[in-house]
This record gives C-alpha cells, structure tokens and sequence, in this order.
C-alpha cells in the first residue's frame, strides 16, 4: 500500500480528511475552508470519527443551537443547552477516551476549540508559526469544552492558566513548548506533520496492549490519586499480562528482531 491512502470509514467525511499516513498510523485533518471554524455539524463528524475508532458513535442535528434558542421557557432552554454542551463535551472527549493514541498538530491560528481538543490530545506538536489563544473569555464566554479542566493539568501552572484564561492573550509556538503545552515545535506545518507521523510509526510498533493499557492508566491517573491509580493497574493488568504480546516482544529482544503484534 503506497501513503497516503484510503480510510474507507470516513472516506466521505464532509469536514475532515481522514487517510492512514503510515501503517496503523491515521490521519484526521480539518477540512473546512477558510478558517476551520466549527460549528455544529463539524464537531458532531468529529465525534463520530473518533468514536468510530473505538467502535462507538453519536449523531446531533444540525440546526440544534438554533431550535433550543427558539424555545420560550427559560428552563427548557436551560436543559436542552445543558444537553447539547453535554453532548460538545463528548465530543473532545472522545479523544480523550479513544484508546489510541493522538498526537495534535498545530499550525497558523489554534484559537478557543483548538485548546480544547489539544488539551485532549496525548501528544502535541506545532509549527513555528502558530498562534495560541484560549478566546472565549474575549467573546463574553466561560470556555466549557474541556480546556479549564484539561490545560492546568497539561502546563501544571495555575497562575499562568488563569493569565491566559482571563486576557485571552495570544501566545507563540515558543512559549506554548516552554509552559509545557507543546512538546515539539517544527519549522512548518508540513515538518510538525512528519515529526508527528514519524512518532506514531514508532508508537505502533510496540505492542498495541501495552500502548492502550498505558494510556488508559495515564488518563485515569491523572485524576485519581496514586494509591487510586495504583489499585486500577492490578485490576488492568491482571488482564492485560495474559497477553501474547509480552512474549512477543521478549521473544523478538532475545533473537534482536522486529517483534510483530496481532491487531486488537
């Protein structure tokens, strides 16, 4: 199979490209010109995409903002807009809970939305030329999409979130990668995407049980405390070490040869 190539699920996604980039290593890119604005259309695709890896979906009605809004009791407005940012909320998330792992790619402007889903994101790389904003505040908007719960986490910095949170300031590649939101920063989009490709191919290498299982650690981890998440290993691996891939790789370590993993 020559790259890049057909991903026959979404091979009609409306506003994303999805192509497998390398083996087991697929690419999920914004396709809505001129800007990538979402709406709500656009994040629902996206949730059935990411579902769809982990064999799972969910479908909202395009013009849900603009019924719920012409609704006239202020509690059921209330409730239905409760369920559609619930259902937003989901929709990040999934990336978050797709048992594979995702590295985001940014470049040009990642303003509001794009900190949420990078914020979900494993791994996040960025092209020299990129411009970070969490916006909403600019916009009369608390942001309610993950990134107020995921970025402190991510940069481990309370006050320098809430800076940005509040001003809505614009911030560079280079101090994305110094606050820790960014792990690398490439010259162009076009080197951020290789890097980034280049890190899944070794990713998928490994043994695929170990790679899931460890992000699936990491993610509850990072919310529970350590006696918590130590307790979720004995139970995850008392699983996972019935797995063929230990001797796999153990096998493929000794003779000095490329092991290779069944699928999950």
């Amino acid at each position: 199979m020559s790259y890049p190539a057909a991903y026959p699920a979404f091979a009609q996604a409306e506003f994303f490209e999805v192509q497998w980039l390398a083996p087991s290593v697929l690419g999920v890119a914004f396709n809505r010109a001129p800007v990538n604005a979402f709406h709500v259309a656009m994040w629902t695709e996206m949730h059935r995409i990411f579902a769809h890896i982990k064999l799972d979906g969910d479908v909202l009605s395009d013009t849900a903002m603009q019924d719920i809004l012409a609704r006239d009791d202020a509690a059921r407005i209330s409730i239905a807009l409760r369920e559609l940012i619930d259902r937003f909320q989901q929709a990040i998330t999934s990336i978050e809970v797709c048992e594979r792992p995702v590295i985001a790619v940014a470049h040009s402007h990642a303003i509001g939305l794009a900190i949420d889903i990078m914020s979900a994101a494993d791994i996040r790389y960025a092209a020299a030329d990129v411009r970070f904003s969490i916006r909403e505040a600019a916009i009369g908007l608390a942001a309610d999409i993950g990134t107020l719960q995921r970025f402190p986490k991510v940069v481990g910095n309370d006050s320098l979130t809430r800076e940005l949170v509040y001003t809505a300031r614009f911030f560079d590649a280079d101090e994305a990668q110094r606050i820790g939101f960014v792990n690398r920063v490439l010259p162009t989009r076009d080197d951020a995407l290789r890097a980034a490709v280049a890190t899944a191919e070794t990713i998928a290498a490994h043994s695929p049980v170990a790679v899931s299982g460890s992000k699936q650690a990491l993610v509850y981890s990072r919310d529970h405390t350590v006696p918590e998440g130590l307790q979720f290993m004995q139970y995850l691996n008392a699983a996972l070490l019935q797995t063929e891939d230990f001797g796999t790789a153990a096998m493929a370590a000794m003779a000095k040869t490329k092991p290779t993993f069944a699928k999950l």
